[in-house]
């Protein structure tokens, strides 16, 4: 029943959703009907995938179901800037998936029927979804009649909303069923012979311990080797998949950072020193600092062993309402009040019974439930076996509840204030992240003596005249410099730092600057070289602290770079293989007539070991990533030294000393396992190639 109940506790939520998105289709729909040039249905087009457009109203409505089914997931009312931005992605993949697997699946033939779905929610192979619903948390078996009757229930005592629910639970095995179906499928045909079993045995078996001369690319300086436009040309046309790029833009950008000036601090020194007397007469300090300090005031009690030393000694040599400061710490000013001394241990034993709001619907049932228990409890019931029946700290359930003796720091504060200041044996209540305890101190450790401190604190902020000083700066940069290169002639003549931001289209943020989504959609709406404007027209975006002006300085397409664009990079790599090639002669010339050491002496280097290398290694040790040089190594005779060998942080000659062979013979399990590294990767592998073969056009960076 408890299913049911979260169900019917965040209907009322999902209600809302329903009739708000309907009021925003009808809307919409009314506005497309009489012809609006604004939101004409390739305007309110989200995306295209695989052909089939994507409407925004659609669209948004599914963010908005899996927004409340994240809602009633995690007992949530309110979703942050973080969470509906992985909730819309959440959408967009399952939608993408969706459109992309459809085609596939009927092209298969894959369906889940209505027996599967049976047997999967209620028959004999119930799903892991239903398993984890319907888990009795004290026995950790599924009960099967508590599954029966809940559907009884979802039928005769549930609203239409309660079952739209149920059915999105529904749909999402039905979903992990096919797609098991679809991944099993390819795997199937997905099989290591027994011949890549016997290599693969091999190259685990024989391993070598080596030795080797390496000599960085640094060893040559760059101006060593030359390059020509024809071996760049070359190159470029060799390696273009190497050279592709996503869509992006780079801003060039300015900030006016706004901060406290002199006058700002010291208007809140004055403020601190003007609210001294009023701080020092008020009888109730809590609700003092509450209203007018930028913390929160803290029901804590500490040692002097505790405190600052400044703290400790003002505070265990005065008396209640003295006060101390104001003073700075950092970028905040604060006076101190010593609110009340107390008599009170440093440790504490107790037991308690957690009850998570998820399980039983809702806070109210849980603190509901915890008043129950607590009465029974007073009434002569057995705090033990509550905590065995009910708890879900399932740590501290087993031993009735019990949590042994702990310190202060190592609960979380609501706990802890119930525990260290509430009296032996008596029960209290108190909620945390976790849900609601209830709980019973039964010992505590020897008191000491102990001070609460009433803390006022003023953060140094800057005011609205230190806004307007800044803005009033960026105004005239902007007046000043309304094309690109006055804009960064500038930048030059002023002395300002010119910082530079790339990213793509569906970025949330700039490194570095605060909510800064408009600033993309900005760059997406420009031209190179224009100067930024933002929604209303204005060039200064005020991004936290900052004031920011920006322009494009380049814009990257979806595809192969040019190679004027890549050039730089392509300079790099031929260098560094043409370095390479020099090397290797250096090396050639030094190991002939000569025996390993002595060669590692003519290049003015040393002979390093590599011992226990096999094939199927990934790195040579304080080397790193090797693939050519491990190759070479395993191939070798023993006692053969290599030609040069290119590597990726320098030229290589290696030498072996020794080949041990391995004694695994069991080429069946080799295959299996083989055959099992196939599976992981078809469940991930065929989807991909499925989502790369068809055209996906993402335009939601219109909206979002």
């Amino acid at each position: 029943m408890a299913t049911l109940q979260r169900i019917r506790n965040r209907a009322g939520l999902l209600v809302a959703i329903i009739i708000g998105l309907a009021l925003v289709a009808f809307i919409l729909g009314d506005m497309l009907r009489s012809g609006s040039s604004l939101l004409r249905p390739q305007q309110l087009e989200v995306a295209e995938i695989n052909g089939e457009s994507v409407q925004y109203p659609d669209f948004q409505k599914r963010i908005e179901e899996m927004a409340e089914i994240y809602k009633m997931n995690t007992g949530a009312t309110q979703l942050d800037d973080e969470t509906w931005v992985q909730v819309r992605e959440q959408a967009w993949q399952n939608l993408v998936r969706e459109i992309v697997m459809s085609e596939v699946y009927e092209d298969l033939g894959l369906t889940v029927t209505s027996d599967e779905l049976f047997d999967m929610v209620q028959g004999a192979n119930l799903h892991p979804i239903i398993q984890q619903l319907f888990r009795n948390p004290q026995t950790g078996q599924v009960d099967k009649t508590a599954v029966l009757q809940f559907l009884k229930s979802l039928e005769t005592n549930a609203t239409a909303q309660q079952r739209a629910y149920w059915l999105y639970i529904e749909d999402q095995i039905k979903e992990e069923r096919i797609q098991t179906k679809y991944n099993n499928l390819v795997a199937k045909g997905l099989n290591a012979t027994t011949v890549e079993a016997k290599n693969s045995l091999e190259a685990k078996n024989q391993s070598v311990n080596a030795q080797y001369i390496r000599l960085p690319f640094s060893y040559l300086p760059d101006s060593a080797v030359s390059v020509t436009e024809s071996e760049l040309k070359d190159y470029y046309n060799k390696h273009k998949d190497d050279y592709k790029q996503e869509e992006s833009r780079t801003i060039e950008y300015v900030t006016f950072n706004v901060k406290a000036s002199e006058a700002d601090d010291a208007n809140t020194l004055k403020w601190m020193e003007d609210v001294k007397p009023e701080f020092a007469n008020v009888a109730d300090n809590a609700q003092y600092v509450n209203v007018n300090s930028d913390v929160r005031f803290e029901n804590i009690y500490q040692k002097e062993s505790e405190l600052p030393v400044n703290l400790a000694e003002f505070a265990f040599n005065g008396e209640e309402g003295d006060i101390y400061g104001p003073y700075k710490e950092g970028n905040t000013y604060k006076l101190v009040k010593i609110d009340e001394f107390k008599d009170l241990p440093d440790s504490v034993e107790a037991r308690h019974i957690l009850i998570k709001p998820e399980t039983v619907g809702s806070y109210e049932a849980a603190m509901a439930l915890a008043d129950s228990l607590k009465s029974e409890i007073e009434d002569g019931a057995s705090f033990a076996k509550l905590a065995e029946e009910y708890s879900e700290d399932a740590g501290s359930a087993r031993k009735g509840g019990d949590l042994g003796w702990f310190k202060k720091g190592q609960m979380v504060k609501p706990f802890e204030e119930a525990a260290f200041n509430g009296e032996v044996n008596e029960l209290y209540t108190t909620t945390s992240q976790f849900g609601v305890h209830l709980i019973q101190p039964t010992k505590k450790g020897k008191e000491v003596k102990q001070v609460r401190l009433a803390t006022l604190i003023r953060n140094v902020e800057p005011s609205t005249q230190t806004y307007q000083t800044e803005y009033a700066k960026a105004s005239k940069f902007v007046a000043e410099n309304q094309d690109y290169d006055s804009f960064n002639e500038a930048i030059a003549n002023e002395k300002r730092t010119k910082k530079i931001a790339t990213f793509g289209e569906n970025d949330r943020e700039v490194r570095g600057l605060e909510q800064s989504r408009s600033l993309i959609r900005a760059a997406y709406d420009a031209d190179v070289e224009d100067i930024l404007h933002n929604a209303e027209g204005s060039a200064i975006f005020e991004l936290g602290d900052n004031f920011v002006i920006a322009a494009v300085a380049s814009a990257t397409e979806e595809g192969i770079a040019s190679f004027e664009e890549v050039k730089p990079r392509i300079e790099l790599a031929v260098k560094k293989q043409n370095k390479g090639q020099a090397i290797a002669k250096k090396m050639t010339e030094a190991v002939d007539g000569k025996d390993f050491e002595a060669a590692a002496s003519a290049l003015n280097t040393e002979v390093k070991d590599a011992n226990g290398i096999t094939f199927n290694s990934t790195s040579i040790p304080s080397i790193g990533l090797e693939p050519a040089v491990i190759g070479t190594m395993t191939t070798l005779s023993q006692d053969e030294t290599s030609s040069p060998v290119v590597g990726n942080s320098g030229v290589y000659l290696v030498k072996v000393i020794s080949k041990t062979e391995g004694s695994d013979e069991n080429v069946q399990a080799e295959q299996q396992r083989l055959n099992q590294a196939l599976s992981y990767r078809a469940a991930y592998q065929a989807y991909e190639a499925q989502k790369n073969a068809v055209e996906i056009e993402d335009k939601r960076a219109k909206f979002y």
